[in-house]
């Protein structure tokens, strides 16, 4: 069987990056493509390296005709994507990339994003997408709020280690290291090649990250009390990847075991050799994440890396791989691809 696809938000990275990744899908077909600031154009004018695809022309996001789509991505801004789901039809499954659905509670997202929630009802029902911690509840979803990619990084580090009791929660720290399409591909001035390259900073000092809402939530339910890490992330001049680096109290032999054990039939996560750490490089444009565990040399202490592809891993492969689930698709279909090299 083969379902209808819309895209929101398409002349966007994350956009562009699903539509990468259902070319090579054998059970969905794009239908529609909705892009306000690039209505009428074709894929091709937007995305060049697309121009092969046979593909619908870019329209307005309330021109699209919905029946008959089965499944409907929502690759908008946060805010914008609320605005956009809510007037969607009420029977349609959705997978949204944007912030808007992430956090439970409406408070937290109007602390963190600044503005007041105004589709409470699907954020009731919506689930959060890390697919390998919430695979079951997925299959069952209308709405998939797909998590931020630091946070998706974080947490394949962290999470089981929460969970199993093997690291102390006090004292958490979490180095992030940022490509620049995270940021989305708006003009601003910051990451204008002559102010990025050649150097990196850190950005979001203090604990003011969004990403913290997540960070929060999640790591808080797992252990069942209240857990904040203290998390700086930094903005590397390279086009995709995240490197997630830990430094967390416990025995590195337990930590190494214990993610071992919890991603052992995981399709897309890989826990490394002991001692060896992961590199961005290894896994660029894949749906796979990395995680390695080295000993610190302060007795009682570890380090925990992991990389994925903030574009894919963490957005839009996580979004298809939750996609599959929700329409009873094999949950690696359109994903095995191996990471690009160099």
């Amino acid at each position: 069987m083969t379902y209808s696809i819309a895209i929101l938000g398409a002349s966007g990275y994350t956009g562009a990056e699903l539509i990468r990744l259902i070319a090579g899908h054998s059970s969905m077909q794009i239908k529609a493509l909705g892009a306000n600031s690039k209505a009428g154009m074709s894929v091709a004018e937007v995305f060049p390296h697309l121009r092969q695809m046979d593909l619908p022309v870019l329209q307005k996001i309330d021109e699209i005709d919905f029946d008959g789509i089965d499944l409907c991505f929502c690759a908008l801004p946060h805010k914008t994507s609320q605005e956009a789901i809510s007037a969607l039809p009420k029977t349609l499954k959705i997978v949204d990339l944007s912030a808007d659905f992430r956090l439970r509670d409406p408070a937290a997202y109007e602390k963190w994003y600044g503005n007041p929630h105004t589709a409470i009802a699907q954020q009731e029902e919506a689930v959060y997408g890390l697919t390998e911690f919430y695979r079951e509840e997925i299959r069952a979803a209308r709405l998939v709020a797909g998590t931020g990619c630091n946070a998706a990084t974080g947490q394949f580090a962290l999470r089981p280690l929460i969970a199993g009791g093997v690291i102390g929660l006090e004292d958490i720290i979490l180095d992030m290291k940022c490509a620049v399409s995270g940021a989305g591909r708006a003009l601003k001035e910051n990451l204008l090649h002559a102010e990025l390259s050649e150097g990196y900073h850190a950005y979001a000092l203090g604990g003011t990250h969004r990403h913290l809402g997540e960070f929060d939530q999640e790591f808080s339910a797992v252990a069942g009390r209240p857990v904040q890490v203290q998390f700086t992330p930094h903005l590397l001049p390279v086009n995709r990847g995240i490197l997630a680096t830990s430094y967390v109290s416990g025995e590195a032999d337990a930590i190494h075991e214990t993610l071992a054990s919890a991603y052992a039939d995981e399709p897309f996560v890989e826990v490394l050799p002991f001692g060896e750490a992961p590199s961005t490089h290894h896994v660029r444009g894949s749906n796979f994440c990395h995680v390695g565990v080295t000993a610190d040399r302060i007795a009682g202490r570890a380090i925990v890396v992991a990389a994925l592809d903030n574009l894919t891993k963490g957005s839009s492969g996580q979004a298809l791989q939750n996609a599959n689930l929700m329409l009873n698709i094999a949950e690696t279909e359109g994903l095995m691809m191996a990471p690009l090299f160099p």
